[in-house]
């Protein structure tokens, strides 16, 4: 490149030709003979990554952190109080079927009383299912000397219920004539109810109350 003539900036002589075998310009700062830098260090030439934090994920199939402890054994004590809590549940039902046999095998349900059955005592509660049955020779409470049944139809009301139990005195005169004469005898009556008269009930069973007891029968 030349300058114009009579231009201010230009400089005084001939600018000096560039050194050989540059390329014709100057090497850049800083580099080393030869050309071209020298390799970074292994890694990059930075410093390693830190290690991983807790909460990092580590590698699929290798543990983090601190192992998990193992489960708490299951104590057999909650299992065996309940096994033995069920055993007594089933032995004293189990008691509770024997007693009911064996009360059961001395009783008679009420509306299968017949005449001349003896029962060992008379019964105090206001409903009566079964009547404990006993055999006329022993010394016994009560004996059956008439049952009276009832006609079918919608339950009458307690108004006919006690004309027909008015007519148990009727009978025990029938049935015993010397127990019309004995102060020691009673009449006793079971009759239907409402709800026993839906299941069927239709017998008035006159009992004779003997007291003190006595064995033998009444006839």
């Amino acid at each position: 490149m030349t300058w114009p003539s009579g231009d201010p900036n230009q400089p005084h002589g001939a600018p000096p030709p560039p050194p050989q075998g540059q390329g014709g310009y100057p090497p850049p700062p800083h580099q080393p003979p030869g050309g071209y830098p020298p390799p970074p260090p292994p890694g990059g030439g930075y410093p390693p990554p830190p290690p991983p934090l807790p909460y990092q994920g580590a590698p699929y199939g290798q543990p983090q952190g601190q192992p998990y402890p193992p489960p708490p054994k299951k104590s057999k004590k909650g299992l065996i109080i309940g096994l033995s809590i069920l055993g007594l549940v089933v032995l004293i039902g189990i008691v509770v079927v024997i007693v009911g046999i064996f009360a059961l095998k001395d009783s008679t349900v009420a509306t299968d009383m017949k005449v001349g059955d003896c029962i060992s005592d008379i019964p105090t509660d206001a409903r009566v299912l079964t009547l404990p049955t006993i055999e006329c020779a022993q010394p016994h409470g009560g004996e059956v000397y008439a049952v009276l049944n009832m006609p079918d139809g919608d339950y009458p009301g307690t108004e006919a219920i006690d004309e027909w139990q008015n007519r148990c005195p009727e009978e025990l005169a029938t049935y015993s004539p010397e127990a019309m004469l004995d102060d020691t005898v009673g009449v006793y009556v079971l009759y239907p109810t409402e709800e026993t008269w839906e299941a069927g009930d239709r017998a008035v069973t006159c009992i004779a109350t003997l007291d003190p007891k006595r064995s033998g029968t009444l006839k």
